[in-house]
């Protein structure tokens, strides 16, 4: 079957990436789109050869007989349309971070649960073959009961978090607007914008939850974090460091360096130099082989994947509900403990 998708939020990122990566396959293809800008829906409708145009998700729902939704509204305004799609019957992928509270978070899982259907967070580092590698590694006990982990993530976007246009996006039909990305106030900031694609990938891969955060950082000059320092305790006693940084060179990239070490051997991962290693106690160590190249970060990725799964198609979610709530509750707790300076716990 080919299934019919609806976009919630036509701005930069569904425009550049979501909608073009759906019409080049052959899985689904977008029917309606839906956005409180009119002028914006109707600019990109016309881009794209959409017909189906709305500025009510609720119509949007009503009207159109759809498998799956993609929500790529600002990060503020994730759960309502969520929760509307999901009630509504269909799949949904909810640009990350997939809430940006606790409770939000964990309302999007319930509702998911309830509804029987499948909710995709796009931290497309989780669905590489790779990855799956590495959470299977752990799976099967190859580093024993993980202890620690190391959890650090960099990105070129100094301009975005200091509310300046994004420079690789001047010749895009939309750029990412400040009030996303650089207003505290909104949920801005180097971790919800961008950690949570590490966290993600920490969480998919080593299954574990977080209980506690402490955290300090620095601010970028609208107020939002530029740099994130934190450390967490899981719930099975584990330790986590984890940092962020928003000022990496533009020709440099974005990169993801994680370390998870248990009580049996370890886990090695980069994307940037590229590399996935296990190192055992007893020296029964396995690689993947890996390249800069293919090891870069692929947004339509996760896209791809979400479109073949509203097909009908088998698939591998490796960034589902359950993991954007654990990821969200990290995040809305590493953001209070930045704030009070304290050691928060999860949901507290």
């Amino acid at each position: 079957m080919t299934a019919r998708l609806g976009v919630v939020g036509t701005g930069w990122w569904a425009t550049f990436n979501h909608i073009p990566t759906v019409q080049a396959g052959q899985d689904a293809r977008v029917v309606a789109l839906c956005d409180l800008d009119a002028a914006r829906v109707q600019q990109a409708g016309d881009h794209f050869g959409i017909a189906g145009r709305y500025g009510d998700v609720a119509a949007m729902l009503a009207a159109e007989r759809l498998d799956g939704v993609m929500i790529s509204t600002p990060h503020i305004h994730h759960t309502a349309p969520a929760l509307a799609a999901l009630a509504a019957g269909c799949h949904v992928l909810v640009e990350k971070p997939m809430a940006t509270t606790a409770a939000d978070g964990r309302a999007i899982a319930a509702a998911a649960l309830r509804a029987g259907k499948e909710v995709l967070v796009p931290t497309g580092l989780n669905f590489t073959p790779w990855s799956r590698r590495a959470a299977e590694w752990v799976q099967a006990g190859r580093i024993g009961a993980v202890r620690h982990a190391v959890c650090q993530m960099g990105s070129p976007l100094d301009d975005l978090f200091s509310g300046k246009p994004m420079l690789e996006t001047a010749d895009h039909m939309f750029r990412p607007p400040a009030s996303t990305w650089a207003d505290p106030a909104k949920a801005g900031g180097y971790g919800w914008g961008q950690m949570s694609h590490a966290l993600a990938w920490l969480t998919y891969v080593t299954d574990l939850t977080f209980e506690s955060i402490a955290c300090m950082d620095v601010k970028s000059p609208t107020g939002v974090d530029y740099y994130d320092a934190a450390i967490a305790r899981m719930t099975n006693g584990a330790t986590v460091s984890l940092s962020g940084a928003a000022t990496v060179p533009k020709h440099v990239g974005m990169h993801t360096d994680i370390r998870i070490y248990g009580t049996e051997g370890c886990i090695f991962f980069s994307n940037l130099p590229a590399r996935l290693e296990l190192r055992r106690l007893d020296g029964q160590d396995d690689a993947v082989p890996l390249n800069d190249l293919e090891a870069g970060y692929d947004g339509a990725l996760p896209v791809r994947v979400f479109a073949a799964l509203c097909a009908g198609k088998p698939v591998v979610n490796a960034s589902n509900a359950a993991c954007g709530a654990r990821v969200t509750e990290a995040l809305d707790a590493l953001y209070r403990a930045a704030a009070s300076g304290q050691v928060e716990r999860i949901g507290g």
